[in-house]
């Protein structure tokens, strides 16, 4: 018996790779009732925008987006707004855009076949309540990507840093059980992926009940046929001599870690409620650097909190240059309603012509820093994932196991192949590299 067909369906994401993950989730419940997801949103039956809330910024523009939308839409179109945006504004959302239909949280996908079509009979609605035992387990997500997986293992997030929004939009944290993500790592390796990225808002504070982060890897890193295992984003307290171990023995886990540092200042990491101090956050990426050969170390760095005096901002440029970073997402702060940095004295504001002045500042000692150290790698040799044609369209892109971004030439049926290649130029934040020995995996089947 087939399934009836309901329409088409676009989800258009925003922000991090954990809602690229529901994106698919989400795909997939519609998908497996009849949906035919699309590529554009005109015309399309059901539209669904996923949305991020972990800057003003990001809200802003998808504001805008949702008018934009209205010319893409059928009468009967519905059009539904999911993700933290969703979460932290709920029904406002329903007063401020009167186009929209739903309003869904993270832990609301499962509801979206029932509210879309009462939402085809005129009923907006919101669904934004968490609920604690939620990890989709029995849904077939539709993945983007034919390279690579992104697969959850924990939801929510208990460290409630004083900036941070995602503890209201993703509530408490909670783990799943090990086999079961093994169990989908092994699904998708079966389907030909051969590099899966494990998703979590502290992904190294696994802990399912019986089994932590360190069981995780081995557990995960052991599925035959995986060649490369990564994680994100981890925090720096929960990196225990186990978890550092198993990283330097599981095979398949690669040499990168993206180890969010927000400030160098312990000052200002102490009002940030991070929970570690500059020489503890240093010792982590020590611990780290001695125990695998080669890693790649980002990061993530936030100018401009409350309460940052020069001083503080010049001992984060000192362990930028210090840390020798290979690359950092680098912001100025945004504060979020809810959160408690929001409620610190107006007097420690930092006004935004000081805060964008250190965001240059940083930016050029980040950029300054990974050039000399790409420079320096320039005619070794490196195994590249090769995952899909590059933005200038004559070139692939590849990826190596320490995360840069080669650029190789080839054709769309090396997409999913592995390659020796030889670094051969660079602009300072990716590679050219030349192709020096035969394709060391098929590709995928297209």
């Amino acid at each position: 018996m087939t399934t009836p067909r309901r329409g088409t369906v676009y989800v258009e994401t925003y922000g991090c790779q954990m809602n690229v993950s529901d994106s698919e989730l989400m795909l997939g419940s519609l998908a497996s009732i009849g949906y035919l997801p699309v590529d554009a949103p005109d015309g399309a039956d059901v539209i669904l925008v996923n949305t991020c809330a972990i800057r003003d910024h990001a809200e802003q523009r998808v504001i805008g987006r949702l008018g934009e939308l209205k010319r893409y839409m059928k009468a009967d179109t519905v059009l539904g707004v999911t993700g933290c945006m969703a979460q932290r504004l709920g029904p406002r959302l329903l007063d401020r855009a009167k186009h929209v239909d739903l309003v869904i949280g993270p832990d609301g996908y499962r509801a979206l076949p029932s509210l879309i079509e009462g939402a085809r009979d005129g009923l907006r609605a919101t669904a934004v309540d968490f609920d604690l035992e939620e990890h989709y387990e029995d849904v077939s997500p539709r993945r983007f990507d034919r390279v690579r997986a992104w697969i959850p293992v924990q939801r929510g997030c208990d460290y409630k840093c004083t900036y941070c929004i995602v503890p209201t939009t993703r509530g408490p944290e909670r783990s799943r059980q090990l086999a079961d993500v093994v169990r989908e790592t092994e699904r998708v390796v079966a389907e030909g992926i051969t590099e899966v990225t494990l998703l979590g808002q502290t992904v190294n504070s696994y802990h399912d009940g019986a089994h932590d982060f360190a069981d995780l890897l081995s557990g995960v890193g052991a599925v035959p046929g995986l060649r490369r295992l990564r994680f994100t984003s981890p925090h720096p307290n929960d990196f225990s001599d186990r978890v550092i171990e198993a990283m330097a023995t599981v095979e398949a886990v690669c040499e990168h870690v993206h180890l969010p540092m927000q400030s160098g200042s312990t000052r200002t990491l102490k009002r940030m409620l991070r929970r570690y101090t500059r020489e503890e956050y240093f010792d982590c990426a020590s611990r780290l650097r001695a125990a695998i050969p080669g890693l790649s170390l980002t990061t993530d760095v936030i100018v401009g909190f409350p309460g940052e005096t020069d001083e503080d901002f010049d001992e984060t440029l000192s362990a930028v240059r210090e840390l020798a970073f290979d690359d950092a997402f680098t912001f100025k702060f945004s504060p979020r309603e809810g959160t408690p940095a929001t409620r610190m004295p107006a007097e420690l504001t930092v006004p935004d012509e000081i805060a964008s002045d250190r965001l240059g500042r940083l930016i050029a000692a980040v950029r300054e820093g990974a050039r000399g150290r790409n420079l320096s790698l320039l005619g070794t040799r490196h195994e590249v994932l090769v995952e899909k044609v590059s933005r200038r369209g004559e070139l692939l892109q590849a990826r190596t196991r320490e995360h840069r971004t080669v650029l190789v030439p080839g054709d769309e049926s090396m997409i999913g192949a592995y390659f020796m290649v030889e670094l051969t130029g660079t602009t300072g934040s990716t590679f050219t590299g030349a192709i020096v020995s035969e394709r060391a995996a098929l590709p995928l089947a297209v």
